[in-house]
């Protein structure tokens, strides 16, 4: 079960690694947008949707990754001075009643809105945009297929923690 564990998390990771350089990509093209601008007095409206993709890539498909390194937004009125086992609890309940149903009817919302757009390869969304909304609006199932691979590692995780199994650390 380990690793089945550390498989689902190395899904994570890679997509974590690779997503990541999307936002120095963002910070080069925003920073030509303005070179653009201001000394030549040219604007492209695809160069910014294309910061608006990367923008909206590193936020969807980060999540997984950021939920791997617990990273994410937490209430913790008790869960930092709780005992591991009250972690590994308070972790499985969030997963199996908020993080996984919530992401599940996401994702089944979402889904006949992007086939619709897949269907009809929907174009930009300005005149003059990158012509290919239906590749944005895919990170809406992507983010929750990657948050629904991290929860059920977690869930895991955390079930062999309570029933005494070491489990390593994610790496990252």
């Amino acid at each position: 079960m380990t690793s089945v564990v550390s498989k689902l998390d190395a899904i994570n990771r890679l997509v974590g690694h690779t997503i990541r350089w999307f936002a120095l990509l963002m910070l080069l093209l925003q920073f030509g947008i303005v070179l653009l601008r201001y000394l030549f007095g040219v604007s492209y409206i695809f160069l910014g949707e294309g910061v608006l993709y990367m923008h909206a890539s590193v936020f969807m498909l980060g999540a997984g990754y950021t939920l791997l390194a617990d990273k994410h937004v937490r209430v913790d009125i008790f869960y930092g001075q709780a005992s591991p086992k009250a972690k590994a609890i308070i972790n499985l309940i969030g997963a199996l009643f908020f993080l996984l149903p919530t992401v599940g009817l996401l994702l089944w919302i979402s889904w006949p809105f992007v086939y619709n757009s897949w269907k009809i390869l929907e174009g930009p969304i300005s005149v003059g945009g990158i012509p290919a909304s239906f590749l944005l609006k895919s990170l809406v199932p992507a983010f929750c297929g990657l948050l629904i691979i991290q929860g059920i590692s977690g869930i895991l995780r955390d079930g062999l923690f309570l029933c005494g199994v070491d489990v390593e650390e994610p790496k990252l």
